[in-house]
């Protein structure tokens, strides 16, 4: 029986694009899958967070740090809704859009069902390229005007900015072995940002 759904997740408006493969059970919620999507592409989970997926909308049911109910008329609580409710057909795909200040607008695709592994372990990132933006750089604009700042030595935000990035932001770099670390333990990385 095919319980597995890889999907591509791809980064809107980057080029070269910025994406992740993603393998996850049938049964995985929208609420997992925006955190399978966090772990992926090195978000840190700071933000509201919306799938549109034929025609439903589903969200954060309530603020992480203040438990102030979110969801606005006709968006679903993304806890109740797995992934096979919706998602159903090879080829289809959905929208998900992290950050509504930034505006981090992701396409997913549904590549394949697979039949389960008992070698593997779900979710499972198999593949990628690039390393996603920083949080809060002012969206795909923000982005590629740092790539330019930290690229350009001469350049009289350079130093500032590597030093807002920590010194330490590579924009080429994709780390899949670290990214199914923190998949393995995606409970734990769950309760740790829901509990602060």
């Amino acid at each position: 029986m095919n319980d597995i759904i890889q999907l591509k997740i791809t980064l809107d408006e980057t080029k070269p694009a910025i994406w992740r493969r993603v393998q996850v059970e049938k049964q995985t919620t929208f609420f997992e899958l925006h955190h399978i999507i966090q772990i992926a592409f090195g978000w840190k989970n700071y933000h509201l967070y919306e799938f549109t997926v034929d025609g439903h909308k589903l969200g954060a049911p309530e603020d992480y740090m203040t438990n102030v109910p979110l969801l606005e008329e006709g968006v679903i609580d993304a806890r109740e809704i797995t992934l096979d409710s919706l998602v159903v057909q090879l080829s289809e795909s959905f929208k998900y859009q992290y950050d509504f200040g930034d505006n981090w607008k992701h396409e997913i695709v549904v590549e394949k069902f697979l039949p389960k592994s008992n070698r593997i372990k779900y979710p499972k990132c198999t593949a990628g390229k690039l390393n996603c933006p920083p949080e809060d750089c002012g969206g795909i604009p923000g982005f590629y005007n740092l790539l330019n700042i930290i690229s350009n030595r001469k350049h009289p935000e350079h130093r500032e900015t590597f030093i807002w990035l920590g010194g330490k932001y590579k924009p080429e770099l994709f780390e899949k072995e670290l990214v199914n670390k923190e998949l393995a333990s995606l409970d734990e990385c769950i309760n740790n940002w829901l509990n602060g």
